[in-house]
């Protein structure tokens, strides 16, 4: 147990939408905030709603954002006194949680020792097999090489090859045949260097069409740790996440419950502190196994804080003071939320992204809908980092209401200047079987295969041509055969 000690100033270690998104509550709370940036986020929205910024390096992260003396010293130079790691970069690097602490700070997520037990997913299924709670089958490298195959042979194919240290889809590849093994694996082990600054992996048994379902979990330094229900999180593009919402059209109160201590169980074996999620998947039985448990804050998590009517990165702020939960369990649930991940990205090319300038930006708005956005107009989308642009999410009465709303502000949400999938996150909230609840992981795989913009209006493309210098409409009533970044692809509704 520890005293509470309030937070003053909090450096945010992160960029885009999630640093927005927690200097907002911050400013809420009247706290001080500094964001950090990269030669390449000079203009950025972080920067500038922050109350103060530093330079911490060129635009590469492992030059700027993954360098965590350059963090600190930004820290100390500004005099925070704790610091927010957000989601991605070092949120889940023991060694960066014990460094802030070392340095006097106040951390807010949990300590090096639970990210070390729970953060690496090889240490989280051990810790999961002692404590009773099921897991998928897995193979970890073995230097004997034919060793290794045969013991992956016999897991049967098709197998997944993931990221120990990290998540969010990266490092991850499914093989279905034994002489793409060694060629995926280095590709994984590759881009797990890359995001994660590690690159161990392992091979775990691929489940065909199953649910991904996930328990936000909140943790206090005296000793009480609940759940807060479920997020569905099946929409994925490449093990990516793009479509969440809660409640999970699958979830039944037993079944909700059964689930949610499970979670609870697995926190509290490592005495863990702060917000976190445990996500299992789920097969066509609805049997279910942990995936891992991300000692972080979610890209998803605003979904959550709709239903409840909470704000978690204020309960983490809280947490990390010393103050005690609110709550002895959830708080009551009301109606549903949905959320769309919105990329600079290109789905009629391969989803190649789509880097560059944004000539103008319109935000959809009205009541129960939220955009938690990292960009605005003249803002760059870099080549050097994800390529999200903002998270779009709707609170409705009940799942239809909320799917309505949805299709309402993604038709609403205009983007000029870069290409993205707003499009055909359109075709998968309107799909027959996403309307019925019948998610899996291969949803997009299944029932949005060889997918193709449609064309748009002639006033859509009109009012695009008045905003963006330069731009002509044709006539015939749609825009021109579209080259790449073409505006006319992501201009919304607003222009009918």
């Amino acid at each position: 147990m520890r005293g509470i000690k309030s937070i003053k100033k909090v450096l945010v270690a992160n960029r885009g939408e999630i640093a927005v998104r927690i200097i907002r509550t911050l400013r809420e709370m009247g706290i001080r905030s500094v964001a950090v940036y990269s030669e390449a986020d000079a203009g950025a929205s972080h920067v500038a709603a922050a109350d103060e910024a530093c330079l911490i390096g060129p635009a590469p992260s492992a030059e700027s954002y993954l360098r965590i003396d350059r963090i600190l010293e930004a820290a100390d130079k500004t005099g925070a006194d704790a610091v927010h790691p957000g989601y991605g970069f070092l949120s889940e690097n023991s060694a960066f949680s014990a460094a802030v602490s070392g340095a006097g700070l106040t951390f807010i997520g949990p300590c090096p020792k639970a990210i070390q037990a729970l953060g690496n997913k090889l240490n989280s299924r051990e810790l999961a097999l002692k404590h009773g709670v099921p897991v998928i089958p897995a193979v970890t490298e073995d230097k004997d090489r034919e060793a290794f195959h045969k013991a992956v042979r016999k897991m049967g194919y098709p197998v997944l090859i993931k990221a120990a240290a990290g998540g969010g889809g990266k490092g991850m590849r499914v093989v279905h045949r034994d002489e793409d093994l060694e060629p995926f694996l280095e590709m994984a082990k590759r881009e797990s260097q890359k995001s994660f600054s590690s690159d161990q992996v392992f091979v775990e048994k691929y489940l065909v069409r199953p649910r991904h379902i996930e328990f936000q979990i909140l943790a206090d330094h005296h000793g009480s740790v609940i759940h807060l229900n479920e997020r569905e999180c099946s929409i994925q593009r490449r093990h990516q996440k793009i479509v969440e919402e809660t409640p999970s059209p699958l979830m039944t109160p037993e079944l909700r419950e059964k689930m949610g201590q499970t979670a609870v169980r697995l926190a509290q074996a490592v005495g863990y502190v702060n917000a976190g999620t445990v996500e299992f998947i789920i097969d066509e039985k609805r049997n279910y196994y942990l995936l891992e448990m991300n000692t972080r804050l979610q890209v998803e998590h605003p979904v959550t804080e709709l239903v409840l009517g909470l704000d978690l990165v204020a309960e983490q702020i809280r947490i990390a003071e010393g103050r005690p939960l609110r709550w002895k369990e959830a708080p009551e649930s009301r109606g549903h939320a949905l959320e769309c991940r919105l990329y600079a990205e290109d789905p009629a090319n391969g989803f190649l992204p789509s880097p560059g300038r944004i000539a103008w930006l319109h935000e959809p708005s009205g009541p129960w809908v939220r955009n938690d956005c990292g960009v605005r107009s003249g803002c760059e989308v870099s080549s050097f980092y994800d390529p999200m642009i903002s998270k779009l999410i709707v609170w409705g009465e009940d799942r239809p209401a909320a799917v309505a709303r949805m299709k309402r502000a993604l038709r609403d949400y205009a983007i000029l200047g870069v290409t993205t999938n707003r499009d055909y996150l359109l075709d998968i909230i309107g799909h027959e079987a996403f309307a019925k609840g019948e998610l899996h992981t291969g949803f997009v795989e299944q029932h949005l295969h060889g997918w193709k913009p449609r064309q748009t209006s002639l006033d859509a493309a009109l009012i695009a041509a008045a905003v963006l210098p330069g731009a002509r409409a044709v006539p015939g009533g749609t825009a021109a055969a579209a080259p790449r970044h073409d505006p006319w692809l992501t201009v919304g509704d607003w222009g009918r």
